[in-house]
């Protein structure tokens, strides 16, 4: 993958649940939303992952149930859900909920989870990096599998979007599974990435050209994002927290993709 797709360039949110209450939490997704925003996220986290490590913190799932409630055009998601707390097939059912509600903008991320503290303070087995991995392949051809019994099925064949970059089992599960694959990637780390990812994708028999490739713009400039770009990224992801959301650098990303995309 070494030319820009043909996909539009998007541009994805996260306002991080920490450090704000609720209504800000809220009334952000509203403004970002209003701006053009193309999807909201969050994170699936029970502690805050900076500042105050005992501030103000909401859990994730619930609140995507009330911002697919609240908007109208804009998707929701988490970046990313830790299918370890959940067991997989609440986890598709849950997410089939909100894909109804949100009249079918939801979008399924999904990883093995990482933050030791959310799983010592709620009793979830930590375990290894391996044993997690493993836990998230056995656990999506069951959200998969679980999709296609329920009733009513989504509105749509819910996104799955898979955060990670570990080469050994990470992009084999992104090869079989995702639609969307994240990463914090720079451009000299992306173009191995891709390496390997085209790799799996021939193993599992899958074109690596369906899935859209996600990468992080915290700390990165607008030539780092046209590298990303000409290398095949398409959905560009920012980060905002609480407790003051500032939303320039969100107008100015904006501003960006609607320039790719004119």
């Amino acid at each position: 993958m070494t030319s820009p797709s043909a996909r539009p360039v998007r541009l994805g949110v996260q306002i991080a649940p920490q450090h704000a209450d609720y209504t800000s939490i809220r009334d952000t997704v509203s403004a970002i939303e209003a701006l053009g925003v193309d999807i909201a996220f969050n994170w699936d986290h029970f502690y805050p992952l900076s500042g105050d490590p005992e501030g103000q913190h909401f859990e994730s799932w619930t609140l995507l149930a009330a911002w697919a409630e609240q908007t109208s055009v804009i998707e929701v998601g988490a970046l990313v859900n830790c299918s370890s707390y959940r067991n997989a097939d609440l986890q598709a059912d849950m997410a089939r909920t909100i894909d109804h509600i949100s009249g079918g903008r939801f979008i399924f991320g999904t990883g093995s989870g990482w933050f030791e503290r959310d799983y010592d303070e709620y009793g979830f087995d930590f375990g290894t990096a391996g044993t997690r991995l493993d836990a998230l392949a056995d656990d999506l051809p069951r959200v998969e599998a679980r999709w296609a019994k329920l009733n009513p099925a989504p509105v749509r064949d819910i996104p799955v979007l898979i955060g990670g970059g570990g080469e050994k089992k990470t992009l084999r599960i992104v090869a079989k599974h995702a639609d969307i694959w994240h990463s914090f990637s720079t451009p000299d780390v992306l173009v191995h990435k891709l390496g390997v990812l085209g790799t799996w994708c021939d193993t599992v028999g899958r074109d690596i050209t369906e899935i859209e490739i996600s990468t992080e713009l915290r700390g990165k400039t607008t030539e780092e994002a046209d590298e990303l770009y000409e290398l095949g990224t398409t959905l560009f992801t920012l980060g905002i927290s609480g407790p003051a959301h500032d939303l320039s650098p969100v107008e100015d990303w904006l501003a960006w993709r609607d320039a790719k995309n004119a």
